[in-house]
């Protein structure tokens, strides 16, 4: 099969990239079946923020207008197995056991 350079447009921030011979046919191995939808910046920016656990959206989006990371809150808790003191990033409630992170890991071991 013959591949040839083409011109496609980002769907995050509307500009035009060059889809190259090389990189269709790198697709074509691996499998893939659509064109990619994003250029190399976005597609980077979008894999930072997955490494990171935070979306583009919460970033600001995808041309460089990034807000900082939103700031996480964490709250003081006795852990329901040994009674250490923990902190959490979720607001616990009365009725479900809370664990240290230490328990946490005895009781789910994944």
């Amino acid at each position: 099969m013959t591949y040839t350079d083409r011109t496609l447009t980002c769907v995050d921030c509307g500009s035009e990239f060059i889809h190259s011979a090389d990189d269709q046919r790198y697709y074509t191995e691996k499998g893939f079946s659509s064109d990619p939808k994003r250029c190399v910046s976005c597609r980077a920016s979008r894999r930072a923020a997955r490494d990171t656990g935070y979306t583009a959206s919460d970033l600001g989006g995808p041309r460089g207008y990034e807000r900082s990371a939103p700031t996480r809150e964490y709250f003081a808790v006795l852990c329901s197995e040994c009674g250490n003191q923990a902190q959490v990033p979720f607001r616990p409630r009365m009725d479900r056991p809370v664990y240290c992170s230490d328990c946490f890991r005895k009781a789910h071991p994944d």
